[in-house]
């Protein structure tokens, strides 16, 4: 850090003007990120139910039924009335001929009993929208209103996937903005609390400032190359706030405790660099190795939080150590300017001093003790069942999710949710009877209600499976080109994201046919997904642990400091995770969050806490550490470093954590059930770590392990000694560098 710090004072006006410059053509560039953003992105391109839907799409362009879905109430009397039947059969032609619809259907097309409901006052008209998710929102954000209305028969209301998604992805990003309002006046006055003035305040605002926008013209660029989804917004705020708060609050507390020492602006800018600013560096690489980890997950979802999260931690470390520097090189003493009280000054024996010294006289039981609370939290975990978001992520008063709710109690069976069954090599001219055989095998299974099929409609009753002749909608089984191949549609009577759904798939996957076939839709979507996540998740859990031993290894020269640090994070966020369980899936509490249990956790959302929490945890870690080993190597005395450095980081990393808490908790304000899953699972790890793990179990296990915290091999101490990383010079020859710089 020594040539850097050296560079950044020595040109401070440079850094200063180049940083002016640049944020507003950042903001130019990437202020229009968000509508190039993707609303898909959640499965994996290469499992057998996205090859499936591909496949599909291009070979058989009506097959397509979900898309948008138009649920139609009779006003008066029931849907077989004439006006009533007068009424659908002209909306089914007005949305079939729609810019964007490839082809439109509907009960009195059909004449399909399943799509009418059990009271026969409701009915359905189906739509099959051209192009990718993208494309389909886009459609459906142009004909929802339209198809929304109400008449003397008839009553309609729009749901269906494109029109879920797009509303879901409408409400996230209002939730931002709002959540964005909310937390940016609380977070500043928070900070005045913190710092004791204005100035100092308002230098991590500026910072997160312009990490965020410059992490938004990061993502505008690489939305050119790949797809990025929309709900990385998320994470770009929350963790480009948040850790501008963390890194400046370190660097700019330390400034001062330098100046307070007497230091000049340079030297105490350049000691600051050389501790505080390392810090940084090692905290936002422990940081960046837990998100980057995300990039091994096969989908876009996972990985887009991986490009926005490790732009967005390198932008704020940048920002921490080159652009915080350079100002606070300007700002001189005046960083002291427009206090609003006088802070006292941080004592040698003050609360994390004296909490340090009063865990550590009695280490075991506060071990034990604290261990086991969180041992008692995580035990929900065991009962996790992760599965995937469907319209009960957004609150029921949210249009489509209100049809939705009406079409599962309403109707017998599922018809939005039926599963595509694709037979690429059969023929309905030469395999006739094998399909129907095949049909009426799947027919029989748990959890169907009717199978359709080229050659006719199959349906159960009373023990035998009746065969209605096709008509018309069964065009949409033959190939655009040629003569071979086929499809059948499954429709389910059960929930699609549940373990029913998922037997389901599996049942019909294990179904002998006479040809080869794959199944798409959105439970085989739930299996393939958390087949993919599961089998690649210990490989990033090894890559996070391997990495992260390594960093801090390269820090600190120790063995069991980047154990103890590993497995602390672990029982830390695994409590998080039970406690999490416990009120998302199980439904604690839904009634004052306001979100509807389903029994399940989105499987993706788990996997980006424990990355995010982990780097956070780690952040902690370094911070604390830092200090310790800095107090360790001037006297060799362990206690006397844990007590010390507990007090001199204590204070900023309780501050640091309640003011992250501070953004996560605007996230959780989201009506949005995964984003609010995503801010309180996130709240609650950052203050378990803050207030248990480094309050308490840090120095309770430093203290029984003694020396043994700093031990390696002889051979493993000279290699550290060799290639460690730490600055060459002591701060003795880096004062005199900088008392000569101007």
């Amino acid at each position: 850090m020594r040539r850097l710090a050296l560079f950044v004072v020595h040109r401070r006006w440079v850094v200063i003007v180049l940083a002016a410059l640049f944020l507003p053509l950042a903001a130019i560039i990437g202020g229009g990120v968000a509508k190039q953003l993707t609303v898909g992105g959640m499965e994996d391109p290469g499992s057998e139910s996205a090859r499936t839907a591909v496949a599909l799409q291009q070979r058989f362009s009506k097959a397509g039924q979900s898309d948008f879905v138009v649920l139609v109430t009779a006003r008066h009397g029931k849907v077989d009335d004439p006006d009533v039947r007068a009424a659908g059969l002209e909306l089914t032609k007005q949305l079939g001929g729609e810019p964007g619809i490839v082809q439109a259907s509907s009960y009195w097309v059909g004449n399909l009993g399943p799509l009418k409901s059990d009271d026969s006052r409701q009915a359905l008209v189906f739509a099959s929208v051209r192009g990718n998710l993208d494309a389909k929102v886009k459609v459906a954000e142009k004909l929802s209103e339209k198809y929304t209305r109400t008449t003397e028969v008839v009553r309609t209301e729009v749901t269906g996937r494109a029109e879920i998604a797009r509303q879901v992805s409408k409400q996230a990003e209002h939730d931002l903005q709002r959540s964005e309002m909310l937390t940016a006046p609380v977070t500043f006055i928070a900070l005045v609390l913190v710092f004791g003035g204005l100035i100092a305040a308002l230098l991590p605002l500026s910072v997160g400032l312009l990490a965020v926008v410059a992490t938004l013209m990061i993502l505008t660029i690489l939305v050119s190359l790949t797809e990025v989804s929309v709900f990385a917004l998320n994470l770009t705020t929350a963790l480009g706030l948040g850790l501008a708060i963390d890194y400046s609050l370190f660097v700019v507390s330390r400034y001062r405790e330098e100046l307070a020492n007497g230091a000049s602006t340079n030297v105490a800018v350049g000691r600051t660099m050389q501790t505080a600013g390392r810090t940084v560096v090692f905290s936002a690489g422990t940081v960046m190795i837990s998100l980057a980890s995300l990039l091994l997950f096969p989908v876009t979802y996972l990985r887009s939080f991986a490009y926005a999260g490790v732009a967005v931690v390198f932008l704020a470390a940048v920002a921490s150590v080159i652009v915080l520097p350079a100002i606070l090189a300007v700002l001189g003493p005046r960083v002291e300017a427009l206090r609003v009280f006088k802070q006292k000054p941080p004592s040698a024996d003050g609360v994390w001093g004296r909490q340090a010294a009063r865990v550590m006289k009695h280490p075991i039981p506060y071990a034990l003790g604290v261990s086991a609370v969180l041992v008692v939290l995580a035990i929900p975990f065991l009962n996790f069942n992760p599965g995937l978001i469907d319209d009960r992520v957004v609150p029921d008063h949210i249009t489509s999710r209100a049809a939705t709710d009406q079409i599962r109690k309403n109707f017998a069976s599922r018809e939005a949710d039926a599963l595509q069954v694709l037979a690429p090599n059969a023929s309905l001219t030469t395999d006739n009877d094998a399909i129907q055989a095949f049909a009426k095998k799947l027919v029989v299974l748990p959890g169907v209600a009717r199978v359709d099929a080229g050659n006719g409609y199959y349906l159960k009753a009373k023990g035998a499976v009746i065969v209605a002749p096709p008509n018309d909608l069964s065009a949409r089984f033959k190939p655009d080109r040629g003569t071979t191949g086929t499809w059948l549609s499954v429709v389910p009577n059960i929930e699609p994201h549940s373990a029913a759904g998922e037997r389901l798939v599996k049942d019909i996957r294990a179904t002998a046919a006479p040809f080869a076939f794959t199944v798409a839709g959105e439970s085989a979507t739930l299996v393939d997904t958390k087949e993919s996540v599961t089998s690649v998740l210990p490989w990033t859990l090894g890559l996070i642990a391997i990495a992260t031993f390594v960093l801090l290894f390269l820090m600190t020269g120790s063995l069991l400091v980047p154990v103890k640090a590993l497995l602390l994070n672990v029982l830390s966020l695994t409590a998080t995770f039970g406690a999490m369980v416990w009120i998302f899936q199980e439904g604690h509490f839904s009634d004052v969050l306001g979100f509807t249990p389903t029994g399940s956790i989105d499987v993706f959302t788990p996997i980006l806490m424990f990355c995010i929490a982990f780097g956070l945890s780690m952040d902690y870690e370094v911070f604390l550490l830092s200090r310790i080993k800095e107090e360790y190597d001037l006297d060799r005395d362990n206690e006397h470093a844990v007590r010390v450095g507990l007090q001199k980081t204590g204070r900023i990393v309780t501050a640091a954590a309640l003011l992250l808490t501070i953004v996560f908790v605007g996230i959780a304000t989201s009506e949005v059930s995964i984003v609010q899953l995503f801010g309180v699972g996130l709240s609650l790890a950052v203050l378990v770590d803050a207030f248990l793990i480094r309050a308490t179990l840090v120095p309770a296990f430093m203290r029984l392990a003694g020396r043994l915290n700093w031990w390696s091999p002889t051979w493993l101490r000279r290699w550290h000694l060799r290639y460690g990383i730490w600055e060459n010079e002591p701060i003795a020859i880096l004062d005199r560098e900088f008392e000569t710089t101007t």
